[in-house]
C-alpha cells in the first residue's frame, strides 16, 4: 500500500490481527501489572476474563493492597535471547581495508551493539523488529541506524520480502477525539514524509508538515519529486529498512513473512506462574501469627475507641477468675505449602522456556536432585537454546548484512565519499563460552594426539587475534620451545612463520 488516503481506517484493518497479538505480546514483556489488567480485564472473551490479571471483581477494586503478584518471566526469555545472540558482537568484514576501519568506526560511535541488544530483545517479545538507516546532519555527521517497532508500523512484502514500509507515530498534542499522526515511508531511493489530522480510528486528513512542530523541520528537508510526494531522496538504490522476523512459521498466519514471538502459546504458563506465586504469597500472609486473648486482657481506650492487647507488654496482673476457668493466650499460625508451591512454580518455568525455544539451564534451573552433572550432561541441557540461538541468527545475519550496507551506501553519498561500499560478512560466534581450564585440557588432549599445529593452538586460545598477531605468537613459541629451530642440513632455513 501507498500512503494512506484521507478518512481510512487506523490502523490498517489488514494488520489488525497482527496488532493485537502484539498488545498482548507487549503487556507481558512490560511486566506492567496496569497493562495486562487492560488487555485481560476488557478482553471480549470470557475465559480471558477470568485469569488473573482478567478478574475486576469489587475485591480487587476495593482493598488497600494489590494481591497479586507479577514474575517478569516473559521479560527474562526476551533478554535471554538477546544476550544469546548479541552480548558478544558478531564479527564484521569487508575487504577493502578503508572501508573496514570506517565501518569500525560506524559501528563504535553509533553503539550498533547496543541497538542490536535491544532490538533482539524486543523481536523476541513482538514477533520481529525493523532496523532503519536515516541520517541526522545536525545530530551527527554519519549515517545512524535505528530500531523501529511493529506495531507501529505497516509493510508491504513481496514473495516473502520487504519491498516497502509505512512506520507511524502519533504526536504531541493530540487527544481523545483529534489525533495527530506522522508517517514515514520507505521506499527504494526516498523517504516520503507525510502529516495527518485525524481521529482515533480514522486516519483523518493529509495536511502540510509544517502544520504541527514535530514535523515543520521535515518541511525544510525534504522536496518534491516527481510524484508530487515530500521526500528526502537516500541517494542509492537500496531500501533503508529492513525487517527481522524473531522466527518462522507464524503459526497463526502460516503463508505470511511476519516471524512469530517467543511468547507464542505460553501465555497461559505465565498466567499460570503469576497465579501460582499468588497463591503462595497469600499462604505467607494467611500463616502469620496470630494471638487469640480473652476479653479481659484487652485495655480500653476510652469510650468509643474500642480496646486493643499490647504483645509486647511483659508483665500481666492476674484476672479474678478461678484457676480451671481461665483461658489463656492461644497462638495461631498456619502451614505454609512451600515444596508444593515451590515444585508448581518450576515445572512452570521449565515448561514455559522450554516451550519458548530454550533450555532451563540458560534460566538457572538445574535438576532437583542435586547431583553434580557432568560436561555431556551440561550440553545435552544446552542443546535447545543453542539450536534457537543458531536458527535466529540465520534471520539477523542477512538483516544486519543489508542493513550495514546500507549504512556505508548512505555514508560514501552522503558524508564519506571515498569509500568503496560492500555488503560485509558477518559471522556469529559458536555461542558456548569455554573456561580457561576446559580451553587448556582440550588444546593439550589435540597436541598429545598431534591433530593441531601451533598456529590453530593460538588461534583457538586467542580467536579475536588477527593473522599477523597470529604469526607472530607462533614465532615467539617456537623460538623459545626450540620446536623452530632451523634444519642443520638446511643453511637457509628460518622458523616457520617468523616472516
Amino acid at each position: 500500500m501507498a500512503l494512506p488516503s484521507d478518512g481510512a481506517q487506523w490502523p490498517p484493518p489488514a494488520w489488525a490481527p497482527f496488532y493485537r497479538a502484539m498488545r498482548v505480546d507487549d503487556a507481558w514483556y512490560s511486566g506492567d501489572r496496569a497493562r495486562l489488567e487492560r488487555i485481560y480485564g476488557y478482553a471480549p472473551e470470557a475465559r480471558e476474563r477470568r485469569k488473573l490479571w482478567g478478574r475486576r471483581s469489587t475485591e480487587h477494586r476495593m482493598r488497600k493492597r494489590e494481591t497479586r503478584l507479577h514474575v517478569p518471566l516473559a521479560g527474562d526469555i526476551a533478554r535471554t535471547s538477546a544476550d544469546m545472540l548479541f552480548a558478544d558482537m558478531p564479527a564484521i568484514r569487508v575487504e577493502d581495508a578503508p572501508t573496514q576501519a570506517r565501518l569500525e568506526q560506524l559501528l563504535d560511535e553509533g553503539s550498533v551493539q547496543e541497538t542490536l541488544l535491544g532490538a533482539a530483545e524486543q523481536a523476541a517479545a513482538l514477533s520481529g523488529v525493523f532496523l532503519r538507516v536515516t541520517y541526522d546532519r545536525d545530530l551527527a555527521a554519519r549515517p545512524l541506524l535505528t530500531v523501529m517497532q511493529p506495531d507501529a508500523a505497516a509493510p508491504e512484502f513481496r514473495f516473502g520480502m520487504l519491498r516497502a514500509v509505512n512506520f507511524w507515530q502519533e504526536l504531541t498534542g493530540s487527544t481523545e477525539h483529534t489525533v495527530w499522526r506522522h508517517i514515514e515511508r520507505h521506499e527504494p531511493g526516498r523517504v516520503v514524509h507525510a502529516l495527518y489530522e485525524g481521529g482515533p480510528d480514522t486516519i483523518g486528513r493529509r495536511v502540510p508538515l509544517a502544520e504541527h512542530p514535530d514535523t515543520a523541520d521535515l518541511a525544510e528537508q525534504a522536496t518534491l519529486d516527481d510524484d508530487g510526494e515530500t521526500a528526502i531522496p537516500t541517494g542509492i538504490t537500496q531500501l533503508t529498512a529492513a525487517y527481522v522476523p524473531n522466527m518462522l512459521p507464524n503459526r497463526l498466519h502460516r503463508s505470511s513473512p511476519v516471524g512469530r514471538s517467543d511468547y507464542a502459546a505460553v501465555h497461559d504458563l505465565f498466567d499460570g506462574l503469576d497465579t501460582t506465586w499468588t497463591s503462595w504469597m497469600r499462604d505467607i500472609r494467611l500463616a502469620r501469627a496470630r494471638l487469640i486473648v480473652p476479653d479481659g486482657y484487652l485495655e480500653s481506650q476510652g469510650p468509643g475507641q474500642g480496646a486493643s492487647f499490647d504483645d509486647d507488654r511483659e508483665v500481666w496482673a492476674g484476672l479474678r477468675m478461678p484457676p480451671n476457668e481461665g483461658a489463656g493466650i492461644t497462638l495461631a499460625q498456619f502451614e505454609i505449602r512451600v515444596e508444593e508451591h515451590r515444585a508448581t512454580a518450576q515445572s512452570i518455568v521449565q515448561q514455559a522456556v522450554q516451550t519458548a525455544g530454550y533450555d532451563a539451564h540458560s534460566f538457572g534451573l538445574e535438576g532437583s536432585d542435586g547431583q553434580p552433572v557432568t560436561a555431556t550432561q551440561v550440553d545435552d541441557r544446552r542443546a535447545r537454546g543453542l539450536i534457537t540461538r543458531k536458527k535466529k541468527a540465520g534471520y539477523w545475519r542477512r538483516a544486519v548484512a543489508d542493513m550495514l550496507h546500507v549504512l556505508l551506501q548512505v555514508d560514501a553519498a552522503q558524508f564519506t565519499p571515498g569509500i568503496a561500499p560492500a555488503r560485509p560478512r558477518v559471522e556469529f560466534g559458536s555461542g558456548v563460552a569455554e573456561s580457561e581450564q576446559q580451553t587448556a585440557t582440550t588444546l593439550d588432549l589435540l597436541a598429545r594426539a598431534g591433530a593441531v599445529s601451533t598456529a590453530t593452538k593460538v588461534k583457538i586460545l586467542h580467536p579475536d587475534w588477527d593473522d599477523t598477531a597470529v604469526k607472530r605468537e607462533v614465532a615467539a613459541i617456537l623460538a623459545e620451545t626450540g620446536a623452530g629451530a632451523p634444519d642443520p642440513g638446511d643453511p637457509g632455513g628460518t622458523y616457520p612463520l617468523a616472516a
